[in-house]
């Protein structure tokens, strides 16, 4: 009971928020804010209708086995038995829906991965221990996070960013979950791909793969603006004496600390 009351007080919980409807929609997915979020989203919404009619489907067959099939005598029945057309089905059936997830899965990670298309701005990515640099190639400026000071990344809205992600030291991942879009950042090999943000506001953005003790640390704010405040922007950082192509600040303090023995450092 007491688990049952938890559960039901986890899903009034989350109706109340104020995009709950759209999020029962997308099955859990955030709000996308990129011309390119409908194609992922599209994906997930059918992995979860097929996931949720295969689910149905077994525990129907579970449950009618178990009432249709349930001991009536003492009796005992044949311990086994075979049934070719349904031996064909269970095998058959797995086998296309896969095949057909896997289908549309390519053919949307093709579309979504192409970047033939000259993109408006690009940002060179690095990703070290424990924070981000984005290098802003086109106006030769850039911006470099700490730990402490998690930086600003700025993009105007309506534009196609070409993102070029590299690691200094171990395997990253850049993920801003309202872009759908996650890739990892690997020492040695340079990732790219690139988005069209289509709202203006202020999105999450973090590292999605463990990557040491300030794991945790890795975050940064993307601001999707309009292209004058990005080039103010670009100006500001321009008059910070922020300018040229910078190589990652590695690691620094939380370094070199032991974990947890700097005053507010816990994780």
């Amino acid at each position: 009971m007491a688990a049952c009351a938890a559960v039901g007080a986890l899903v009034l919980l989350g109706g109340c928020a104020a995009d709950a409807p759209g999020q029962w929609q997308r099955f859990g997915l955030p709000e996308g804010a990129t011309e390119e979020a409908p194609l992922v989203g599209d994906l997930w919404v059918g992995a979860w209708v097929a996931a949720l009619a295969v689910g149905i489907l077994v525990w129907g067959l579970i449950l009618w086995a178990a009432i249709a099939y349930r001991k009536r005598n003492d009796e005992l029945p044949r311990q086994t038995r075979f049934n070719i057309p349904i031996e064909f089905l269970y095998t058959v059936t797995p086998l296309v829906v896969v095949g057909v997830l896997f289908y549309f899965t390519v053919q949307h990670q093709d579309e979504i991965l192409e970047d033939d298309t000259p993109a408006d701005l690009t940002v060179d990515v690095i990703g070290q221990q424990w924070s981000w640099t984005f290098n802003y190639t086109d106006d030769d400026v850039y911006e470099v996070g700490t730990p402490e000071d998690q930086p600003t990344l700025y993009l105007p809205v309506d534009q196609t960013v070409q993102f070029n992600l590299n690691s200094s030291d171990v395997i990253h991942s850049f993920w801003i979950p309202q872009f759908y879009m996650k890739m990892d950042v690997i020492p040695g090999r340079s990732n790219s791909f690139q988005v069209t943000p289509n709202q203006q506001g202020t999105f999450a953005g973090k590292c999605a793969e463990f990557c040491g003790a300030y794991h945790s640390r890795m975050l940064f704010e993307v601001e999707v603006v309009s292209a004058e405040e990005f080039a103010d922007q670009m100006d500001a950082l321009r008059e910070a004496g922020q300018t040229g192509q910078i190589e990652p600040e590695l690691r620094g303090s939380y370094f070199e600390t032991p974990l947890n023995e700097q005053p507010g450092s816990e994780e």
